[in-house]
């Protein structure tokens, strides 16, 4: 057999890699040939059309829109999330057999053909999935170009802190008062810097939302009702509205039947014109207000969050974090903390923090608890766990996921308690974070750095006890015992 596969995941750093090594590991296993692109942070070089076209079948393994999908066209194709990939890659590969009909193709086979005649959408999200996933990818997607700006505006942002104290923020405009020698000056721009990334952060998740939609047609109303949103205090929650308006508009004018003629010009004048007036109309005019009112009380909550009620906050976000490491309810929690950065109080940058820290939780507990007891893991687990350090560190939750596939039941309630632990205590101590990734390397970056530091050590030690004493319990696996025979514990 040979497949062609693509994956991508929302933040494209962890689960993106780890799906695509899972599927070339199978593919090794059931001696079939697999070429894969993965659409991450770090990139991959495209799947040629000459691999495309001698694969037998297509993988995509996606939580996001696949780019230039209509490359696959024609081909069976089957989909799934990164983290099917990851825990059970053989089941992908046998499913993409059948769609295959079961046998490689042969040198005199015709080439599968191409549709009739192009989709009527051709949007970052397949438009047969249902409605909650659906959703969930164009949310995800919107979410995915996000960040970036989240991670340049906010390290920036910090950085400056670290440089000019945490006043920098009140310093003359650098384009009238800038001294290349002086220390504070460059502060005060890179504060200045980091504060317009952040500016961008509600028009690009408007606008990509949008995209997933209703594909590039839809990018410049949903900007412009993302702009709408940040004008009228609508902020974060404003951008989603604005985004999933902006691609509802425009996927209904692209139903529109028109004259040959105009058909040319709708994607690049008519679409984004008539959709950027009807979604600024609407926010501007009539939701945006109320939107707004919604955030200020939200605002104010945040705000008004101290003690055990800041504390029970950040332990459910850290449980939410550690629950499916790096899955939906992790992204609902992390997309929570960084939504909270374009808030800017203090309470959002404590969440920020309480999540940062719950999510190196896992793979730093695994890791110990490998290292303290390694005759109760297999050796596939204790290999993990060498790398589960860095990951940890660098605020990768999924480097969990080896441990976790392979004994769930006793692995993930007790990361959960030691995550929700960390949580807790980041919260309580009252420790900052601008950064919006990077793990321990912005620690210098934190407010309250060393009891945000006793945070973090406390968690990774309840959690690695609380899996020590479930192995115990339960049986744990002993010397020279074969690692389970699942794709996700060789993964």
């Amino acid at each position: 057999m040979r497949l062609v596969a693509v994956t991508a995941c929302p933040t494209g750093i962890a689960h993106t890699y780890m799906a695509a090594e899972s599927l070339e590991q199978a593919a090794k296993d059931a001696g079939a040939e697999i070429r894969v692109e993965t659409q991450g942070s770090a990139g991959s070089a495209p799947l040629s059309a000459a691999d495309i076209q001698a694969a037998d079948a297509v993988i995509f393994a996606a939580d996001v829109g696949v780019q230039d999908r209509e490359r696959f066209a024609g081909k069976p194709l089957v989909e799934a999330g990164v983290k099917q990939a990851i825990n059970d890659a053989a089941a992908l590969l046998d499913r993409a057999r059948t769609a295959a009909g079961g046998r490689p193709a042969e040198p005199g086979d015709a080439p599968a053909a191409e549709p009739a005649a192009p989709p009527e959408r051709t949007g970052a999200v397949e438009s047969g999935a249902g409605p909650a996933a659906r959703l969930r990818q164009w949310l995800m997607t919107g979410v995915s170009y996000l960040i970036p700006f989240v991670a340049a505006g906010g390290l920036l942002i910090a950085l400056s802190y670290a440089l000019g104290g945490y006043r920098i923020s009140d310093a003359p405009d650098v384009t009238e008062h800038f001294d290349a020698a002086s220390l504070a000056s460059w502060a005060a721009l890179t504060n200045q810097i980091g504060t317009g990334a952040f500016e961008f952060l509600v028009p690009v998740l408007a606008g990509f939302i949008a995209f997933a939609m209703a594909d590039r047609p839809a990018i410049a109303p949903g900007f412009v009702g993302g702009y709408a949103a940040v004008t009228v205090g609508a902020g974060f929650l404003g951008g989603l509205v604005a985004g999933l308006l902006a691609g509802a508009v425009v996927a209904g004018l692209r139903r529109v039947r028109v004259p040959r003629a105009v058909a040319g010009i709708m994607p690049v004048v008519v679409l984004p014109l008539v959709g950027s007036l009807v979604v600024g109309t609407v926010m501007f005019v009539l939701i945006g207000k109320p939107i707004a009112a919604v955030m200020t009380g939200l605002t104010d909550w945040l705000g008004s969050l101290s003690g055990a009620n800041a504390a029970l906050l950040g332990g459910l976000l850290g449980a939410m974090i550690a629950f499916d490491m790096g899955g939906p309810v992790n992204k609902v929690a992390y997309t929570f903390a960084v939504g909270g950065l374009s808030i800017g109080n203090q309470t959002s940058l404590e969440i920020m923090a309480a999540v940062m820290a719950a999510g190196m939780v896992p793979p730093l507990a695994l890791a110990l608890a490998a290292a303290v007891r390694g005759r109760l893991f297999t050796p596939a687990e204790r290999n993990a766990g060498r790398t589960g350090w860095l990951l940890g560190a660098s605020f990768i939750t999924e480097g969990a996921i080896p441990f976790a596939a392979s004994d769930p039941l006793r692995v993930i309630p007790s990361i959960v308690v030691g995550s929700a632990t960390t949580g807790a205590l980041s919260m309580a101590f009252g420790a900052t974070l601008r950064a919006p990734h990077g793990g321990l390397f912005v620690l210098p970056l934190a407010g309250n750095a060393l009891p945000y530091l006793l945070a973090i050590a406390t968690g990774v030690v309840v959690a690695a006890g609380a899996v020590l004493v479930a192995k115990r319990i339960g049986g744990g696996t002993e010397p020279g015992t074969p690692a389970p025979t699942t794709t996700a514990a060789t993964a």
